[in-house]
């Protein structure tokens, strides 16, 4: 696997339906309604069949690290309520396996995501930060599992109950601070070191 090949195993577990949760997955246009720590916009470019088979979409999506991606998902295979797959073009190329099985009244979700990444940042990158692209991944997907859960939540509720549910998670805004204070602290150091050898 070169330095920019990821690929990435999420397992979630959740209260609620295979049917639910599938729905909710298998309509990407609605995803930075539920899920908008990570989607900042979904526009669709091929609605597909009445099944979703083929249906393309265009998304602007974040992490917690101060940079976006832009790529485009297609679903190149349905089977309602247990299984989707989707192709991914873009920012990054690959393919992702979303699986579903009820257990009791918990769905069990997992998501097989294997990707190449072209964004120069991530391509040139990779070698070096590989181990922090995957964390914000996994930051990503535990936003998910949160925001899905939130969603579900909104769905069973009465209407009274439904404004004591806390929102999805929003984006984050402060990594790029987080970021920058790093970058000065290890400039310093490196500015220390090179005083301190010579």
């Amino acid at each position: 696997m070169s330095s920019n090949e990821y690929h990435f195993i999420t397992n979630w577990r959740i209260a609620g339906t295979v049917e639910e949760v599938f729905d909710l997955i298998g309509h990407p246009l609605d995803f930075p309604r539920w899920w908008p720590s990570v989607y900042l916009d979904a526009q669709e470019i091929e609605p597909g069949d009445v099944n979703g088979l083929g249906r393309a979409v265009r998304f602007h999506t974040k992490g917690w690290l101060p940079y976006t991606i832009r790529w485009d998902s297609r679903a190149i295979e349905t089977q309602r309520p247990s299984r989707l797959v989707i192709r991914a073009t873009g920012d990054f190329e690959g393919r992702g396996i979303w699986i579903f099985q009820q257990d009791g009244g918990f769905v069990n979700a997992s998501f097989d995501w294997k990707l190449t990444a072209d964004k120069p940042l991530l391509r040139y990158l990779s070698f070096l930060l590989k181990p922090v692209f995957a964390a914000n991944h996994r930051w990503a997907m535990a936003r998910g599992k949160t925001s899905l859960e939130l969603e579900l939540a909104r769905r069973h509720a009465a209407a009274a109950e439904r404004q004591r549910i806390p929102p999805p998670p929003p984006p984050n805004r402060t990594s790029g601070m987080w970021l920058a204070a790093a970058t000065v602290i290890v400039m310093i150091g490196l500015v220390a070191l090179v005083r301190y050898l010579f």
